[in-house]
């Protein structure tokens, strides 16, 4: 079965986008993207923080591009994963009747991800976000 993942986080530049190629990386042929609650960084590549993190790892952001979670996405995507608990909100309110969306850190306990935008600890988020991609892919396989 293949599967269709959506990470979500706040703008799209940091978090979900690079568990979106962390996740392409332990879920190879599942269709998988990211996007943001929030619409400021629409367009725009990964923040260079979070660029230079994943990079270190052997993970490429450089291609991706912000944009906006839609109320399609909810049906596009089988599985729909947000970052926090504030992003699990605004995707319930988004799409009340929507049955799949779940938190990123879901198969290893839940909890957020914190935003390295503002706590700076792009590695701390890196590894959070490697330690669920692997608890996905062993669930979904």
């Amino acid at each position: 079965m293949t599967h269709s993942i959506l990470v979500v986080c706040l703008g799209n530049i940091c978090r979900s986008p690079t568990a979106e190629v962390v996740l392409r990386a332990h879920l190879p042929g599942a269709r998988i993207d990211s996007a943001g609650t929030g619409d400021w960084h629409v367009g725009k590549p990964p923040y260079p923080p979070a660029i230079a993190a994943a990079e270190a790892r052997g993970y490429d952001l450089t291609p991706l591009r912000a944009r906006q979670v839609t109320r399609a996405d909810f049906e596009d995507f089988d599985l729909v994963l947000a970052m926090d608990a504030e992003n699990l909100a605004d995707l319930r309110d988004l799409a009340p009747e929507a049955d799949n969306i779940e938190l990123f850190r879901a198969p290893v306990g839940g909890g957020p991800v914190p935003d390295p935008y503002y706590t700076e600890d792009f590695d701390g988020a890196l590894d959070l976000i490697e330690e669920a991609a692997e608890a996905w892919a062993k669930r979904l396989r």
